[in-house]
């Protein structure tokens, strides 16, 4: 078969085994959601006939009372007498607003209001999402020469194989990457957010720092958060950090891929540096510099994680 043939045939393999692991996690989810559901369903049912059996209110009035408390909680307006009074678009709060959207994490808590606040999104977002994408992809381009080839180069020089010493790194990195911005926050979210347990804040960790950002847990949206400007203001913070590094790291593994075949086996683009002919070609024209200050860099002097020896 040749390789057009193997490229489909791999595609056609990756396509039905998505559509099995769905079905996979909607079997689970379905199993173990459903029963909870119903259970909170009935309480509920049960909740408000105690309440129409105990007070004058009617059943249509009931139900449009809490359709509009309903809709304005969506929108983060709470009607409970200890809920917070500080508004969801003061500055801070409007600028975590800004950072969940360009960064794609949306957690859906805050939303705009107003028609106008809809269309600007939609433009803010047009030009910030891929600004940010841009920011965090130089940002991991700087990081890959402290974090990346150099302790790399420095396994190699203690005597390990060059495979093996990616490998090790990457082990090393994931370690960094779970302690730091999985594991430490999530013990702090625990401490500052009190209904959060550990696993809620693992749990918000993923969710944001994936992208995924269900909503269901949104740090300093509780009642009377001590600081609650600058928290927001340090969450912002953890959340860019975290992106970059899981950037890095996802980096760090597609070029690991690189150097032992697995993009080659799985016919996947390779995660290749800048074409070293590119690198040859002088910006100016002979004539508008001297000879010498047109000689392009040898591609050689510039550090890259392909310089790596494969073994």
């Amino acid at each position: 078969m040749d390789s057009v043939g193997k490229s489909w045939l791999l595609l056609t393999g990756f396509v039905l085994f998505y559509v099995i692991y769905l079905l996979f996690g909607a079997l689970v989810f379905s199993s173990i959601e459903r029963p909870v559901e119903d259970k909170l369903r009935h309480d509920m049912e049960v909740l408000k006939q105690d309440f129409l059996n105990q007070s004058c209110v009617n059943a249509a009035s009931l139900e449009r009372f809490l359709v509009q408390v309903l809709t304005a909680n969506k929108y983060g307006v709470s009607v409970l007498r200890n809920s917070s009074f500080t508004s969801n678009w003061d500055l801070a709060s409007s600028m975590f607003f800004a950072n969940t959207l360009v960064t794609t994490v949306g957690y859906g808590h805050t939303t705009p209001l107003s028609d106008t606040g809809k269309a600007f999104s939609i433009f803010y977002a047009l030009i910030g999402v891929p600004f940010t994408m841009l920011v965090l992809t130089a940002s991991v381009q700087r990081l890959m020469h402290p974090l990346v080839i150099v302790p790399i180069g420095l396994l190699q020089r203690s005597g390990m194989a060059p495979r093996w010493a990616t490998v090790v790194h990457l082990v090393l990195l994931l370690v960094l990457v779970v302690l730091c911005f999985f594991l430490a926050p999530a013990a702090v979210f625990s401490v500052l957010e009190g209904s959060w347990s550990f696993l809620d804040g693992i749990y918000f960790c993923f969710i944001s720092l994936c992208t995924i950002g269900l909503g269901d847990f949104v740090p300093g949206t509780q009642s009377g958060q001590k600081n609650r400007q600058l928290y927001q203001l340090a969450v912002m913070a953890y959340l860019f950090l975290g992106l970059m590094m899981m950037y890095l790291l996802l980096r760090t593994f597609h070029k690991m891929s690189d150097l032992h075949g697995l993009t080659g086996f799985l016919q996947l683009p390779r995660c290749e540096e800048s074409d070293p002919e590119e690198d040859r070609e002088p910006i100016l024209e002979d004539n508008q510099m001297g000879k010498a200050a047109s000689e392009p860099l040898e591609p050689a002097s510039q550090p890259s994680y392909n310089t790596i020896n494969k073994g």
